[in-house]
């Protein structure tokens, strides 16, 4: 029994080191390419001589992305309001540019869909706040949202 219980803890030990060897590879990859990605809009800005709301929500939503893999590389842990604050960055920006083409209610669900992760958010807030990790009750007491 104690044989298998080693084996069975090194098998273990090394897929978790592969899964996260697998995990920054694609993390690194993401920031990369998200990099590029800022490089060329900003080259497409300095081209036009102009820079409009869309391309700077798109600058943001690219910030936001970085922002959420260094969250991602100090914490080891992805806050889901990154990706909830991502998305209503990226409906906001696709209201901007197809407002001309949008019906009255395409408007509407988008701006409903702005309002539901809004109130999302606030909801995660509130439960960070009233309901703390049992690791933030115990260490730090002086902020109990410490996962953000």
């Amino acid at each position: 029994m104690d044989i298998r219980s080693h084996t069975f803890d090194r098998i273990h030990k090394f897929f978790n080191g592969g899964l996260d060897l697998v995990e920054y590879l694609g993390l690194l990859i993401i920031a990369l390419a998200t990099s590029v990605a800022i490089y060329q809009e900003a080259m497409v800005m300095v081209a036009a001589r102009k820079v409009g709301l869309a391309d700077l929500l798109l600058m943001f939503l690219y910030l936001e992305v970085l922002a959420m893999i260094g969250q991602y590389f100090k914490s080891g842990q992805l806050p889901v309001r990154f990706p909830l604050y991502i998305a209503m960055v990226a409906l906001a920006r696709y209201v901007i540019l197809e407002q001309k083409d949008m019906s009255e209610w395409r408007m509407l669900a988008v701006s409903g869909s702005i309002l539901l992760l809004t109130i999302a958010v606030l909801v995660i807030r509130y439960g960070h706040i009233k309901y703390p990790y049992r690791e933030d009750r115990e260490g730090k007491v002086d902020k109990p949202y410490v996962r953000e």
